[in-house]
């Protein structure tokens, strides 16, 4: 069996969307995936996702190739040695459904998978925490098809990743993810779920504990965060800016997280990094000069690691941020892409989902029992638009739907129904954020 990948290094990037209920990979196909990697409903790292069951496999592979589009399962989580022989039924069944690949985080995965077929590819999930070329020759060494690198490589690392490969004369090629949410642990791999709430995040339960606010204390002395007590919550991955960069390193998939996501985020997430990807590979070269072309060469010339961070190489249009913020944004950001920068990667204001940022209330208008915001809008907002008014302390966040929109000048006054907010806890300085909310 060939290898799973619709790309090689040397051709363009696999577009590789989340799917986590029907809907979810239809979308994800109707938007420009190349590839779809969903779970079922054991030994997959997101159970609380709809998923699939073994008996859907046969109908969503023939949806999926009928459309040109490859399908990858995820057993991603760590197996017990009593559960290898459900572990191996569905190995069987996997294989048996013309599935192209099976994206394994558990070393005895792999050796089960490699005892049931000699030659059924399988993806290294960004959880076995690959980030040198030493992973990537042991990962092969399993019989991997292809490495997802840990979530936390640079550009430069993957580069020098890549120059090493070559020197050894290995061949293999290497995804990582390029949007969604990053987890505070090393490459996923967290342990606090399971030690504050008995949910172990590399069986599939995450509790999502870097989403809880925290105090801190140094030297026994409690530190006053004010409005940033999110201590552990990164902001979500945006990888838009430095495609570009990811191309020219090689990558052969770039992969969008999110199987707890809806349909529109997924529909959203892949049509903009669909166009951007098209984009990026047309001012490149020339599309007929790819199948000739060693991706490698172009990547950047050889240079010492640091920690100075790199400059984007694509600017995403408003209209695509304002998507990709819509679609669901803790705040975006390029995590460790262009190198490390902690205070941009964890805000600390916020672990829910925010959307765009309006602007800040700059007075209030109190007449009768009508209460106005003067807002100097960053985007356009209109009545029924979803809004979130920050005020800093989390507990006390307020929001609804907005009633009533008028231009007055460079503000924009904005106006809740009767009684949907509590207007007292609203002050000059707030933050709005419009939100996507479905009906």
């Amino acid at each position: 069996m060939p290898c799973a990948t619709s790309a090689t290094i040397g051709s363009p990037p696999e577009l590789l969307a989340p799917a986590g209920s029907w809907d979810c990979a239809k979308a994800a196909v109707e938007n420009g995936a190349d590839a779809i990697y969903f779970g079922l409903d054991r030994f997959n790292a997101r159970m609380r996702a709809h998923n699939f069951t073994v008996n859907d496999l046969p109908e969503l592979m023939a949806f999926l190739h009928g459309r040109g589009v490859k399908g990858y399962v995820t057993l991603n989580t760590l197996v017990f040695p009593k559960e290898l022989k459900a572990a191996a039924h569905y190995l069987r069944n996997i294989i048996a459904a013309g599935v192209d690949a099976a994206i394994v985080q558990d070393v005895g995965i792999c050796r089960l998978i490699r005892h049931l077929s000699p030659d059924f590819p399988i993806h290294a999930s960004t959880q076995m925490t690959i980030t040198s070329a030493a992973g990537v020759t042991f990962a092969k060494q399993l019989g991997c098809h292809l490495v997802v690198l840990a979530r936390e490589c640079s550009i430069k690392e993957i580069n020098k990743i890549q120059r090493q490969l070559k020197q050894e004369n290995i061949a293999l090629p290497l995804e990582t993810f390029v949007h969604g949410a990053l987890c505070v642990a090393y490459s996923g791999q967290c342990l606090t779920s399971e030690a504050l709430g008995g949910r172990s995040a590399n069986r599939g339960e995450c509790a999502q504990a870097c989403r809880m606010t925290y105090d801190l204390i140094a030297d026994g002395k409690e530190i006053q965060l004010k409005d940033r007590a999110y201590l552990l919550s990164p902001q979500d991955l945006s990888g838009l800016p430095v495609v570009p960069d990811l191309v020219k390193a090689g990558i052969t998939s770039l992969k969008i997280e999110g199987r707890l996501k809806t349909p529109e985020y997924v529909a959203n997430v892949t049509r903009v990094y669909r166009q951007a990807l098209d984009q990026v590979m047309a001012d490149l070269m020339p599309a007929e000069d790819w199948a000739a072309t060693d991706v490698s060469s172009l990547a950047s010339p050889a240079q010492d690691l640091n920690f100075r961070r790199l400059q984007p190489t694509y600017h995403p249009s408003a209209e695509e941020r304002y998507a990709l913020e819509m679609a669901f944004s803790r705040g975006l950001s390029t995590g460790w892409f262009q190198g490390i920068d902690n205070q941009q990667l964890v805000h600390a204001r916020f672990g829910k989902k925010r959307g765009a940022y309006i602007g800040q209330i700059s007075r209030i208008r109190r007449h009768k029992n009508a209460v106005q915001w003067a807002v100097e809008t960053q985007i356009p907002v209109k009545p029924g638009d979803g809004v979130v008014i920050d005020n800093g302390n989390p507990d006390q966040d307020q929001g609804g739907r907005l009633y009533e929109v008028k231009a007055n000048g460079k503000e924009t006054l904005i106006s809740f129904g009767r009684h949907d907010i509590d207007t007292s806890s609203v002050r000059v300085g707030d933050r709005s954020g419009k939100q996507a909310i479905l009906s």
